[in-house]
């Protein structure tokens, strides 16, 4: 068991670290090409930290784990929303765009929504994503893509301070991340389906616990120390385009490499997941206008203590 809880914590460092060269090498890339600021920050970054999710949920799939791929992904965007922004709305209260309240949270909202359709086959038999699903999903990530280059060309502040590196550096980091991303991805998969067996428990808990934990911590560091520095759009773009790359993404995909079955008890996960990303919205009207106050951040934590409780229970 402990060599299984190393290998694990191992593959979290690899992944972490992978996402962090990644992110460095695409976002210096990105800047040579003159991309605006915000849409690096909506896609560029928002892809990087999402990258973990990507890698762990394509080995899966390759081995036959599906329900690490629908656990991981419903686990991480729960994840990102309760505990990320909760902390970091603790930390400062967390301003938000009206743009991000009356597109893009809403966005989110229906693209969840559209991807627990398609997994539960809008109600006819067949509970998986086919590789139709997955070119479905990846058209909707090309709309928010589309979405993203359009504010860009009206918003264009600096904003990021990102690091121009030479193309050597540039490279260098980009291939370093990717064979960090692989490596910790092999090692988080592996043994986490050791240690379900060990402890006779089923792979969506691991998934939606552990692994979801693990795949996110790309993002909590990256929105943390952004919400420290009051750089509050980032934090929050960070936020919803992870989520957003992980349904459209991420489950796209993998659906195209495989198709991917859908345990249905994972409905409960899918529902709590809209719930939630409804009070996101929600939120931006209740207390100060646009803006995550710190009772509401603690609402947040409270909510994913309690997600984590029935889950357990559930196992």
């Amino acid at each position: 068991m402990l060599i299984a809880v190393f290998g694990l914590l191992v593959g979290f460092v690899f992944l972490v670290k992978g996402a962090d060269f990644l992110l460095d090498g695409a976002t210096s890339l990105a800047k040579k090409f003159s991309i605006s600021e915000i849409a690096i920050g909506l896609t560029v970054v928002a892809f990087g930290t999402s990258s973990p999710e990507l890698v762990v949920n394509i080995l899966s799939n390759l081995k036959g784990h599906d329900e690490l791929c629908f656990g991981n992904v419903l686990g991480s965007n729960i994840f990102n929303i309760l505990v990320v922004l909760g902390i970091g709305g603790l930390i400062y209260p967390i301003s938000v765009q009206k743009n991000t309240v009356k597109k893009e949270i809403p966005f989110l909202l229906i693209g969840t929504a559209f991807v627990l359709l398609l997994a539960n086959n809008f109600g006819f038999r067949g509970n998986y994503l086919s590789r139709l699903d997955g070119l479905l999903l990846i058209f909707s990530l090309l709309i928010f893509l589309y979405y993203v280059i359009g504010i860009s060309k009206s918003q264009v502040p600096d904003e990021y301070n990102i690091i121009i590196f030479s193309n050597f550096k540039t490279g260098l980091y980009i291939f370093l991340g990717i064979i960090g991303l692989f490596l910790g991805g092999e090692m988080v998969v592996r043994n986490a389906v050791n240690l379900a067996r060990m402890f006779n428990v089923g792979e969506k808990l691991i998934a939606l616990t552990i692994v979801a934990l693990g795949t996110s911590l790309p993002e909590f560091v990256t929105s943390i120390i952004a919400i420290t520095k009051k750089r509050y759009d980032l934090a929050i773009g960070n936020v919803i385009g992870s989520n957003l790359f992980n349904l459209f993404m991420v489950l796209g995909i993998t659906s195209l490499i495989n198709p991917v079955k859908f345990n249905t008890e994972l409905n409960v996960d899918f529902y709590f997941l809209l719930i939630v990303t409804l009070i996101f919205l929600i939120t931006m009207f209740t207390g100060k206008k646009r803006k995550l106050d710190r009772w509401e951040a603690v609402m947040f934590i409270v909510m994913y203590g309690f997600y984590l409780l029935f889950i357990i229970h559930r196992k």
